[in-house]
Formats: structure tokens, C-alpha cells, sequence
């Protein structure tokens, strides 16, 4: 047993010496540093982020620091110090949620927390203390109800929480503080204090939006699918060969979370317009985009798996080479004009002609399915993962079809720009430039419309 133990401890001071050996510590100094750097090159504004929040507790410091703040704040100045600390976000938007429920929930529970205390003064010394906890049992019970409903909860929860705590130390402060409204009044004073200061901050020294910051996401997220669609025909039939960024670019999509495109978007709401965005911009509308985009990579997630395979195409894949190519192509042209319309603000004009030539390269692949199971060329074992394959593309073309929609009715929501059209009424026999534009080759005998950017 005393060997055993003897052991226990020699193993034990042996690890703690390599832990605290030099060489140690400076490793993980040095791994330490590596990641604040990774950090900050990843995104810069999170250091501006940091000074602005350094700056702006700095500067509601001085109701400690000067005399003429502090006759004014008093010991309630430290109230202004907490509400930077916890309103101030990374966006604007966050800042200006937080900001604004914190002032008009303290000044809405400050108002009842007095009227509570002054309605069960009139009862005496002696039912006072009842009144007061039947107001705080009430007030917090439907104040913490209230946080279940879906619309509260999505942007006023911060508020409910404070609503409650404010009420809670006005009231039960009130009945041992005989300057109550003195005591309120102070405290509600460098509550707003510091909220304005953190506002203005996040406002006007390098403001970050959650809007922009959204509509960015979303688009990145469609030139992602976009890139991979668009490559997949060709290493499918391995004609070309997918680096390691064609195979991984609609993963960031997979990895995204609603929840965090849902934060940024009510973070959004409450933005002020700012660039090409407009007070009261659909933001939910980006919500449901987001869905889409989401519901599109689990599509082609499954569809990765096809690529796995090493062995050369087989002869049935072989039959469904050209529509199954044009499927893929098209899906992923339609997604990156998507994209473009969204990134520049502009209507989509020409998303809905590759859409279009999606239906017919399906119906092109289902006579090709037709024929091949007529005339009995194909093995069932070959047919089935082939068949699966291009099944998964047909849903990935839904998606699309039904995020097109959406994105059209956010172009008409928030008031996109609409493209520069030229008409040509002409046949054309040959791939035909115009303005910038062109239109596609083959004898059209209809009006054709070049989108020009």
C-alpha cells in the first residue's frame, strides 16, 4: 500500500513538473498569442469593438471621478457604469435592443415601484409590508408569463428581466428609504446616462449593423451553393477534379445556425436605415431565405456522397449525362444570379430563365428514364444510385425555385432596384452581345431581355 502510494505521488509531482516546466509554459504562452491574433486578423472590428467599449466605460467613470457628476449621481453613478457594461453589444442594433429596453423598463417599473409603495403606505406601517408582497408576487408573476410569448420574448425579453428587477428593488427599497424618489430618481438618471453614452458610441465610431451583417451572410451563403452546384456535373463524370474548397464551400452553409441569423435579424429590427437599407426593412424575409439555403445543403449534402465514388461513370449514368450536367449547371447559375441580385439590391430579372431551363432538362431526363427502361438497357443495380443522385437534384431545384420566390418578394418589400433592360426583337442565330448584356444563342422569335448590370 505505502509503494503504491509512494508511486501515486512520484507520478504526480512528475506531471506537475511538466506542466510548470519552462519550456511548458512558454508553449502555451506562445499558442496563447497565435489565437488572439487569429482572432483579431479573422474580423479587425472586434478589436474597434474593444476600444469602444473601453472608451465608453471611461467616459461614465466620471460620475466618480468629477465632483460636479457626482453631486448629481451620487452613489447611483455605479448605475451607469453597469448599464454600459451590460447593454453595450457588438452591433448597433444589439446595443440599441438592450439600450432602449433597459431605459423604458426602468422607468415603467420605477413609476409602478412608487405607486406600489405609495398605495400601501395608506394601509399603515403595519399591511404595508403584505401589500407591497402581494404588488411583487403579482408583478413578477405576469412579468415572467409574459417572457413565453413568442412576440415579447423575441425582443423585449431583456426588458421583461429588467422590468422585474427594477420593480422589485424600488418597491422593497422603498419601504426602508425614506428619500424614495430621490433614491429612483438618481438611479433612473444615470441608468439613461450611461445608455445614451453607449448608444451614441456604438452609433458613431465605426458602427457595426447586424442588417448589413445579415444580408452579407446570406449572400455568401448562395455564391457557397452556387459554387459547388456548378462543379458538380463535371466531377461527377469526372471530367474535372474538385479541390478541397469545391468540396467543403456549401459546409459554412451546413454549419450556420438559425438562431444566429434570427439574433442578427432582430438585432436589425431595431437599426436605424443606414447605407441602402431602409428603416423597417423585411428582415424576416432574410429569415425564410436562410431556411432555404439551409433545407439546400442537407440536399447537397447527400449529393456529396456521390462523389465519393472512384470507379468510372457507368453506361446508364453515361444516358443521363447531358441533362443530368445541364440540371446541375443551371441550378447553380440561377443560385450565383440570386446571389448577384441580393449583393447589388436588384430585382432578379434573369435567375428565372435558368429555373426555367432546370424543368426542361428534367423533362429531358425522365424520357431519357423512359427509353432506357423501355428498351431494357439497364442494370437495376447501376440505375438506382444514378437515379438517386439526380432525384436529389430535383429537390435541390425546388429549393431554389422557392427561394427565387422569396427573394423576388423581398426585392418588392424593400424596394430593390430594378435592372436596365434592352429588348431585341430580331432572330439570333449566334451568341449576340449587347450593352454589357448578352443573350443566349439560338432563333428566338420572341422579345428577349438582357439584364445589363
Amino acid at each position: 500500500m505505502e509503494n503504491g502510494f509512494s508511486l501515486s505521488l512520484t507520478t504526480l509531482f512528475s506531471h506537475l513538473k511538466t506542466i510548470s516546466s519552462p519550456s511548458k509554459i512558454k508553449h502555451d504562452i506562445v499558442d496563447f498569442a497565435i489565437n488572439i491574433k487569429s482572432v483579431a486578423v479573422h474580423d479587425p472590428r472586434r478589436i474597434a469593438h474593444s476600444l469602444k467599449v473601453a472608451l465608453a466605460i471611461t467616459l461614465v467613470s466620471i460620475t466618480y471621478f468629477l465632483e460636479p457628476f457626482y453631486n448629481i449621481f451620487s452613489d447611483a453613478g455605479i448605475w451607469a457604469i453597469i448599464t454600459v457594461a451590460m447593454v453595450f453589444e457588438y452591433t448597433v442594433g444589439a446595443t440599441l435592443s438592450k439600450g432602449l429596453n433597459r431605459a423604458f423598463a426602468t422607468l415603467l417599473a420605477g413609476a409602478l415601484g412608487l405607486g406600489a409603495d405609495s398605495f400601501a403606505s395608506l394601509f399603515g406601517q403595519t399591511v404595508k409590508p403584505i401589500i407591497l408582497g402581494f404588488f411583487v408576487f403579482l408583478i413578477v408573476a405576469l412579468a415572467t408569463f409574459s417572457r413565453f410569448i413568442p412576440n415579447i420574448k423575441k425582443r423585449y425579453d431583456y426588458g421583461m428581466s429588467i422590468f422585474m428587477l427594477t420593480f422589485i428593488l424600488v418597491s422593497v427599497s422603498g419601504s426602508r428609504v425614506d428619500s424614495i424618489i430621490k433614491l429612483a430618481h438618481q438611479r433612473l438618471t444615470a441608468i439613461v446616462f450611461g445608455g445614451v453614452i453607449g448608444i451614441l458610441i456604438s452609433l458613431c465610431v465605426l458602427p457595426v449593423w447586424a442588417g448589413e451583417g445579415l444580408h452579407k451572410l446570406i449572400v455568401k451563403n448562395l455564391e457557397e451553393l452556387a459554387k459547388f452546384l456548378e462543379g458538380f456535373g463535371g466531377v461527377y463524370y469526372r471530367i474535372s477534379n474538385g479541390d478541397k474548397l469545391f468540396f467543403d464551400s456549401y459546409k459554412s452553409v451546413l454549419n450556420s445556425k438559425a438562431t444566429d441569423e434570427q439574433s442578427l435579424a432582430n438585432s436589425a429590427w431595431w437599426e436605424i436605415g443606414h447605407g441602402k437599407f431602409q428603416f423597417r426593412h423585411p428582415w424576416t424575409k432574410y429569415l425564410e431565405i436562410g431556411d432555404c439555403t439551409r433545407q439546400c445543403a442537407y440536399h447537397i449534402e447527400a449529393l456529396n456522397g456521390y462523389l465519393e465514388e472512384k470507379y468510372a461513370p457507368s453506361e446508364f449514368q453515361e444516358t443521363v449525362k447531358e441533362p443530368c450536367m445541364k440540371m446541375s449547371s443551371e441550378v447553380g447559375k440561377a443560385l450565383k444570379e440570386l446571389g448577384s441580385s441580393m449583393k447589388l439590391m436588384i430585382c432578379p430579372s434573369s435567375s428565372y430563365i435558368h429555373i426555367k431551363n432546370c424543368k426542361i432538362a428534367i423533362e429531358e431526363l425522365n424520357t431519357t428514364l423512359k427509353v432506357s427502361m423501355v428498351a431494357d438497357r439497364c442494370d437495376v443495380l447501376e440505375a438506382i444510385p444514378v437515379i438517386a443522385a439526380t432525384s436529389i437534384l430535383v429537390e435541390i431545384i425546388a429549393c431554389v425555385e422557392t427561394m427565387s420566390k422569396a427573394i423576388e418578394e423581398l426585392s418588392k418589400q424593400a424596394h430593390f432596384q430594378e435592372p436596365k433592360c434592352v429588348t431585341l426583337s430580331e432572330q439570333t442565330e449566334k451568341p449576340h452581345y449587347v450593352d454589357h448584356g448578352f443573350a443566349l444563342g439560338g432563333k428566338y422569335k420572341e422579345t428577349i431581355i438582357v439584364t445589363v448590370l
